[in-house]
């Protein structure tokens, strides 16, 4: 079975730490990134292709609705 791929965006670590534990308590579900910030966001996107993306709204740099705007043609489908 191929694992789900989920980057973590938020500028809390806190949040990101949380996240992740619930994340990857999921058989096939895979935290494969994080980024503290929109543009950031957007470049893990790129690089790591992933299914879905956890995604802060309120956000330095670029807030979330805008990072995932731009981020939506890098992922890829899911498994």
């Amino acid at each position: 079975m191929q694992e789900l791929r989920i980057p973590l965006v938020d500028d809390h670590e806190i949040v990101r730490h949380g996240v992740r534990i619930g994340i990857e308590k999921e058989l096939g579900w895979e935290v494969c990134g994080e980024a503290v910030e929109g543009r950031k966001a957007v470049a893990l996107a790129e690089q790591l292709k992933p299914n879905v993306v956890v995604l802060d709204i309120g956000m330095p740099s670029l807030n979330g609705l805008d990072a995932a705007r731009e981020l939506v043609p890098f992922l890829r489908p899911m498994p």
